[in-house]
């Protein structure tokens, strides 16, 4: 990374926005981020306040962004959600943008099923296995997953 010194109110708000740029942070994040640069924590909050304030730092977004990006990915609900915990978001407001995000995770589902597996459903236990493994290490639920691999409607 740069060797710039993050001892000024200006440094520390131009690597921040510098960070903002190039994609969405979470407040616990960009806190992070900018103390591994060297910035205290006496000129991280006022910045950051001063960020949230202008429209410039947003938890929102970042929310909406994440959810986005980690579900075209081919993440469930419960992977994301997991990850933004570890993040520093708080649980409710996760909760509330993965619904309101607009995801059809039973297409997701899908979709992951048939990349990884060809829609070829399991023939023996084993196989049911390791298909229901993966996808639940995906972050869907296992009713979704039960569903899909028994032929069963997603929407009944």
């Amino acid at each position: 990374m740069s060797s710039v010194v993050l001892d000024t109110p200006v440094a520390v708000r131009r690597t921040a926005m510098d960070l903002l740029a190039r994609r969405e942070h979470g407040r616990v994040e960009l806190t992070r981020k900018l103390r591994q640069r060297g910035a205290t924590d006496e000129l991280i909050e006022p910045a950051l306040d001063r960020l949230a304030e202008e429209g410039l730092l947003s938890e929102a977004r970042y929310l909406e962004s994440f959810i986005s990006y980690r579900s075209n990915s081919g993440y469930g609900p419960a992977r994301i959600r997991e990850d933004l915990s570890q993040r520093g978001l708080n649980r409710s407001d996760i909760d509330q943008a993965l619904r309101e995000s607009g995801v059809d995770w039973s297409a997701r589902l899908r979709d992951v099923w048939q990349r990884k597996f060809g829609g070829q459903r399991p023939q023996d236990p084993r196989s049911r296995a390791q298909q229901t493994r993966f996808l639940a290490y995906r972050g869907f639920s296992m009713d979704m997953i039960g569903r899909l691999l028994s032929g069963r409607d997603l929407d009944e």
